[in-house]
């Protein structure tokens, strides 16, 4: 029995779908532009942290959808085993991220570990494990100076963000750091605060797992490059690969502000990234499947 694809239809044509995504990006785009920088001394306003997770969440969502859309055609010529592991990673960034803005934005709370820690983990491991099934199913062959090439970006990934990742010590950060503010008392829910004092013990596991994500992220992005470079059914990968990029220079810059930046305010522009990740995900996932369905449209008529 054929499976039913979801979000079917006209009205998600591929060109629907690539000017909503763009669109989409470009709004982001303007509105980090616009309001991303604040008053020295000064917090970025409420609104301002709404509006970007809600930047976020659809972007991923949208994406979510058009990858579980994949899974469940039969047409899809990566397999849908694929498509159900990036559909999972981009709910897993988009539950995660709710947790996250309920923690920042509903309980006024920053903690080192959060419950959307685990859900963001969670992506890394379903994007790298769909990324990877996209490469197995090409039959990759690399060159000698392709392997070359593999291994030093792997390298400088590695290196870029095990650095970024790090700590500093804590007497570079006292050099820079500027006038304490007293931090304003925020009453939590009793649960929320014996959830948050369960996980501190294990944020330096999680740090170092957000660093092992990035790094599979860098190695499967370029890998997936050279896997599909080149070929009309090719084009959909490319934007999968510039997707893991997009996320990867995000969760970089993101390491390093939290550690290298005294009192870092989330929201600054290089975060935008995130939400072209998302965007890039939903384009590439249209593409496989328009690029899928008109193949066994022509075979049939053949």
């Amino acid at each position: 029995m054929n499976k039913k694809p979801f979000l079917s239809g006209s009205a998600l044509s591929v060109q629907t779908i690539i000017l909503a995504a763009v669109g989409w990006a470009v709004l982001a785009l303007l509105f980090f532009l616009t309001f991303s920088v604040s008053a020295p001394g000064t917090e970025r306003p409420e609104w301002y942290q709404k509006i970007t997770y809600i930047l976020e969440n659809m972007a991923f969502l949208g994406a979510g959808f058009l990858c579980f859309r994949n899974w469940r055609s039969s047409q899809i010529v990566s397999g849908g085993t694929v498509w159900l592991a990036l559909g999972l990673g981009m709910f897993s960034y988009f539950i995660g991220n709710l947790l996250l803005a309920y923690w920042e934005i509903g309980l006024q709370q920053e903690p080192d570990v959060s419950p959307g820690d685990f859900f963001f983990i969670l992506t890394y491991f379903f994007l790298g494990w769909g990324m990877l099934r996209a490469v197995i199913s090409r039959d990759l062959n690399l060159t000698p100076m392709q392997w070359v090439s593999l291994i030093v970006i792997a390298l400088i990934g590695i290196a870029i963000a095990v650095i970024s990742g790090i700590s500093p010590p804590e007497e570079a950060v006292e050099a820079v750091t500027t006038p304490e503010t007293v931090p304003v008392e925020t009453a939590i829910p009793a649960w929320a605060a014996t959830l948050e004092a369960q996980l501190a013990p294990i944020a330096a596991p999680v740090k170092w797992l957000y660093i092992f994500g990035d790094v599979i992220l860098i190695v499967m992005a370029s890998m997936l490059l050279l896997a599909f470079w080149g070929g009309r059914f090719s084009l959909s990968w490319r934007f999968i690969a510039l997707a893991a990029f997009s996320y990867y220079i995000s969760d970089i810059w993101f390491n390093y502000a939290t550690n290298y930046i005294p009192n870092y305010q989330t929201g600054a522009l290089p975060e935008v990234f995130w939400i072209f990740s998302g965007c890039l995900f939903a384009i590439g996932a249209a593409l496989e499947y328009d690029l899928s369905t008109r193949r066994q449209s022509r075979r049939k008529r053949s």
